[in-house]
């Protein structure tokens, strides 16, 4: 079965005609079409607002939600140095 019907088709074909020659122009702007991608698309939405049989628009892909970073363990230090310290700290206090 066809993605597009006959008419969605002469719409973009014009289209293109239209962008080779120099005279297609885009929506509000009004500026010359020059991007191939672009000539397309305005030929494929001329064909939608008809009502020819048109694939829909690609959505757009949702961005995973981010996950929070588990907090990072910071290096274990070498507890029997800080031992001795402060008993040496307490012996001299006495």
């Amino acid at each position: 079965m066809a993605k597009y019907s006959k008419g969605s088709q002469n719409k973009v074909e014009r289209a293109m005609h239209e962008k080779k020659a120099g005279t297609l122009k885009s929506g509000r702007s009004g500026k010359k079409v020059t991007s191939r991608k672009q000539a397309i698309a305005i030929g494929l939405s001329e064909a939608r607002k008809e009502g020819a049989k048109v694939p829909k628009k690609a959505a757009k892909k949702k961005a995973a939600p981010k996950k929070k970073a588990a907090p990072k363990k910071k290096a274990a230090k070498k507890k029997t140095a800080k031992k001795k310290t402060a008993k040496k700290k307490a012996a001299k206090k006495r």
